[in-house]
């Protein structure tokens, strides 16, 4: 498989890109890594859950389904969600950094996606097409939350705030799904922190993450009726 090349507007400028999402696509996943930029976004419609990396360092994800290979936002070509995770809404694009050190956009050109059919990545008479200003914005939150998520988990971990949890979801018909291996933030803990604490996490803007997170644990129940409604009418 090649690699991803720099993008540029002279060798890709009739590049185009078939947008919506798909199995086909990589879309049939039941959990994506997500990025504090995102996390407002997120927090409407996902549940947001915390993990450790073989490091042992924190990241950030949002559960997409239940069992293996199951998205239960994937509708067909659609996407059913308010927002679309940036891991998933970047498409064939990817952040590289160059050898300057700059971070630029980069284009895998084995990606299912490309194709003659779908939207212009570059306009007729040059610059960005409004598909390439909406993949730049995904990867710019990309870009930001991995410079910036280390701080923040930090910043809970230290606040004693995150918790270790293994999620038990219940179905009416006597299911259970354990997901083992998580972390959230503690509500309890959040709500109970003295002055200093909450003023170190604001000074950080850590502290709507940390309520975003732990507010999202609600969608848990939403994402059970996706599927048992996904069961019921296919």
């Amino acid at each position: 498989m090649a690699s991803p090349v720099l993008l540029n507007n002279v060798d890709h400028r009739d590049l185009r890109v078939a947008v919506g999402h798909h199995a086909r696509y990589g879309d049939a996943i039941n959990q994506t890594r997500v990025f504090p930029a995102e996390f407002e976004e997120l927090q409407r419609d996902y549940a947001i859950l915390v993990r450790r990396d073989e490091r042992g360092a924190f990241f950030g994800t949002v559960l997409l389904g239940l069992d293996p290979d199951e998205n239960l936002f994937l509708a067909g070509e659609r996407w059913d969600a308010r927002y679309v995770p940036a891991a998933r809404a970047r498409g064939p694009f990817s952040i590289g950094v160059v050898a300057d050190g700059e971070p630029m956009i980069h284009v895998d050109l084995d990606d299912p996606r490309i194709g003659q059919d779908g939207e212009p990545v570059f306009r007729d008479h040059g610059g960005n097409g409004p598909l390439l200003d909406h993949v730049s914005a995904m990867l710019q939150r990309i870009y930001v939350g991995l410079t910036t998520e280390t701080a923040m988990f930090d910043a809970f971990a230290a606040a004693g705030l995150l918790e270790p949890a293994t999620l038990q979801l219940d179905l009416a018909d006597g299911r259970r799904y354990d997901i083992p291996d998580r972390f959230t933030v503690d509500a309890g803990r959040l709500a109970a922190l003295d002055g200093d604490a909450l003023a170190r996490l604001h000074r950080g803007d850590f502290l709507r993450p940390a309520f975003w997170i732990a507010s999202s644990l609600g969608n848990l129940r939403h994402l059970i009726d996706r599927k048992l409604r996904k069961e019921t009418h296919g």
